[in-house]
């Protein structure tokens, strides 16, 4: 019953950062930044956000200096739209899977030329 109620809480906080984060003004965060995966700990006081954006790494390690910025913006309005007892603490981590997926899918383009 746990783990339902784990990936239930990981669901809800990925759908309210995505929410989030088109609210933010910073110009560091990149408006093509997309959250690839959120995972939380058992006791859910730690969230590790998983964040790309398309323009390729350098711009999502950019990005994640601005989140980190915000981190205490966004998690009280995750804290507000969520109404959890105790909002877990958010760490953003630059990661490159959609320039990777990119790079694959001009390679399968290639190969079929």
């Amino acid at each position: 019953m746990a783990g339902f109620k784990i990936g239930r809480v990981t669901q809800d906080i990925r759908r309210e950062l995505s929410a989030i984060l088109r609210e933010l003004k910073d110009p560091r965060i990149s408006s093509m930044l997309s959250i690839v995966k959120v995972s939380v700990s058992n006791d859910m006081s730690y969230c590790k956000v998983y964040v790309s954006a398309i323009e390729g790494f350098e711009k999502s390690k950019e990005s994640v200096e601005g989140l980190k910025s915000a981190t205490g913006f966004v998690k009280r309005e995750l804290s507000n739209r969520l109404h959890l007892r105790k909002c877990p603490e958010l760490t953003f981590i630059a990661d490159d899977s959609i320039e990777y997926g990119a790079q694959i899918n001009q390679m399968l383009e290639d190969l079929n030329r």
